[in-house]
């Protein structure tokens, strides 16, 4: 092993523990740890490894930024409407009980991901969640979390789910109803809504005490939908962006939409929106007090951390990992299969706990191809969807174990922190952990009987 590998792993581990053991300076140390990462290559250090300021820039994904930021300000905007207050009213009349406003809150987030970026997701169902608990006089953490957990559960169900949906899309070669059917047998969509129900009775068993009955006397009156509106709108026109592809997934001469069109449409539909009011209100007040509410705290983490990340891919760590995954190929038979295909899965699921799933998906796609081939020449005849899906189980569920293992996880916890809410690892970890466990190990079980 060099010393670039040892240093950039020690460095690594830290920034990790300490974001772990400080949690309220978790921005502070993404974003020193991603200078230091910067420094290393610029000064050149060690030889071959380069790692420019530019670099770093073009290591972040600003799609994902533009995505909170548009995102936070419409949510502003739909907060002040008292939409979300009127929204939990009807929740909380359905229910019956905390527990069932929990699990229909997660669901629902969870059917929205399966579409739409979960990010996203996380941002225009928190606020409702937000308002229930406040109603209730209950935490918001938990639920909060929940909501969350099933919105990266869900980004596997569908090829516009989430970016490493994609890409394993453009790997294997599969479309979209590939997803529900492939080559006859049920698809990833039919696995992963398999572990989601495994998942939910984790959250039913979780908040099997919060059976307090809920009342309400009263809906919430709301006078202005103009907000409700936008996102409704910003819904659908992520939903209908995901289905053309992007420039690397694209067939010559198809026609591709740029890397930022999800953050451009999150953003577009804010701006409307503050014009919109700012002509209503007869001032611009509220442009102020929109951009207030945009949490600068999870940008700066996310953007720490993929400049970190993309340090780390640069070493040559990540390639590392699927070369060792590659030697472990085995003799062909049964058992050797099911080892290679377990160590893929698992090993994703540790690594995505604190490694971003997206170069890690993109590093392992090719890697898995190579895998199939040398399994198939032992005698049995290896389908690489098996490994192909197995890695997408692994790699999307993996960011569930930790709170800083997901985009989708950070934007949950940044919303608690603004609303004085501080989120320790082991309050998420309480919930993230079973939940994985559950859903992974039910995609596990499930694609090997399907696919073996």
């Amino acid at each position: 092993m060099s010393t670039l590998t040892i240093t950039t792993l020690i460095l690594f581990a830290v920034t990790y523990i300490l974001m772990f053991t400080l949690q309220k300076f978790r921005p502070y140390i993404a974003v020193c740890s991603a200078v230091i990462f910067v420094l290393i290559g610029s000064l050149g250090i060690f030889d071959g490894y380069s790692y420019t300021f530019l670099d770093a820039l073009k290591e972040i994904d600003w799609n994902v930024i533009m995505m909170i930021a548009g995102t936070m300000g419409t949510v502003y905007l739909f907060i002040e409407s008292r939409m979300p207050n009127r929204l939990s009213d009807l929740i909380m009349s359905k229910v019956g009980s905390v527990k069932w406003m929990v699990v229909a809150l997660s669901l629902f987030a969870g059917i929205i991901s399966a579409f739409v970026d979960n990010v996203a997701t996380v941002l225009m169902v928190a606020p409702v969640a937000l308002a229930t608990c406040k109603k209730l006089n209950i935490s918001p953490v938990a639920p909060i979390i929940c909501i969350s957990l099933s919105s990266n559960l869900q980004g596997a169900a569908t090829l516009v789910g989430d970016t490493t949906s994609i890409l394993l899309g453009k790997a294997a070669n599969l479309d979209f109803m590939d997803f529900f059917v492939c080559e006859g047998k049920p698809g990833m969509f039919w696995v992963t809504e398999a572990g989601a129900l495994f998942a939910a009775m984790i959250i039913i068993f979780m908040f099997r005490k919060q059976n307090d009955k809920i009342k309400v006397t009263d809906m919430t009156p709301v006078e202005d939908y103009f907000p409700t509106w936008l996102l409704v709108l910003t819904i659908v026109t992520l939903i209908a962006a995901s289905f053309i592809p992007y420039a690397s997934n694209a067939k010559p001469g198809q026609f591709y939409k740029p890397d930022i069109t999800n953050g451009l449409i999150c953003m577009i539909y804010f701006i409307i929106g503050l014009v919109r009011q700012s002509i209503k209100d007869g001032n611009t007040k509220v442009v102020g007090a929109a951009l207030k509410e945009i949490d600068y705290y999870t940008i700066a983490l996310l953007c720490g951390l993929f400049v970190v990340i993309g340090g780390i891919t640069r070493a040559g760590i990540i390639e590392m990992i699927g070369e060792a995954i590659a030697g472990l190929s085995g003799d062909g038979t049964v058992g050797s299969v099911f080892l290679v295909y377990s160590v893929i899965v698992w090993m994703s699921v540790a690594l995505s706990a604190f490694i971003d799933n997206i170069p890690y998906t993109a590093t392992m796609l090719p890697v898995v191809a190579v895998v199939a081939q040398s399994l198939s020449k032992g005698g049995i005849t290896v389908n690489p969807n098996l490994l192909y899906f197995g890695l997408l189980v692994g790699a999307t569920l993996g960011g569930n174990i930790t709170p800083i293992g997901a985009s989708a996880n950070i934007a949950g916890i940044g919303i608690l922190n603004k609303e004085g809410y501080e989120v320790k690892s082991s309050t998420f970890m309480k919930l993230g952990v079973p939940f994985t466990l559950a859903a992974v190990t039910t995609g596990w079980l499930l694609l090997w009987l399907i696919w073996m």
